[in-house]
């Protein structure tokens, strides 16, 4: 009788967790790809892409405006894109006058800033609903293991470039 009751009892247990996924490159592209769709989705309801984005980001958080060429290197550092590509992107910035020239120097305008602004609030909650929950254990053991990524990465690239 005895084992009729410990195979009941273990019938009933809840099934194990099925392992978590190794954090290939395959897994973290899918998180990039997946984070950054949403992004994309909500800047494209502003007329907005995520090269823009990523140059406007750099041009608000700057401590003083910055030359093109120093706008150019901070986005190429983020995005790995061609310079040429970069170019474009901050000539798309002034003509749609998210971007002004001020002398040698290139500053968000207040329209800029209010994209930059809205789009945040809009990915805020998102963001939110999908960090939320993660153990602060978690979130700290792969910021390590994405910092070593990119570190290894960046190097990779340099060597190739060089």
């Amino acid at each position: 009788m005895t084992t009729t009751g410990s195979t009941k009892a273990a019938s009933t247990a809840a099934p194990a967790p099925a392992p978590a996924p190794a954090a290939t490159a395959r897994e973290l592209g899918l998180a990039h790809y997946a984070a950054r769709g949403v992004l994309e989705y909500v800047l494209a309801r502003h007329g907005a892409t995520f090269a823009q984005q990523i140059a406007l980001r750099a041009a608000i958080n700057a401590d003083a405006p910055q030359t093109p060429d120093e706008l150019v290197a901070q986005v190429q550092g983020a995005l790995k894109a061609d310079p040429a590509g970069i170019r474009a992107v901050l000539d798309e910035l002034l003509a749609k006058e998210l971007l002004v020239a001020d002398g040698e120097h290139l500053r968000p305008t207040e329209a800029g800033r209010e994209l930059f602004a809205a789009v945040a609030a809009e990915t805020a909650p998102i963001s939110a609903r999908v960090w939320g929950g993660i153990p602060a254990e978690d979130l700290a053991a792969a910021g390590r293991v994405l910092a070593l990524v990119t570190e290894r990465a960046d190097a990779e690239l340099a060597a190739l470039t060089a």
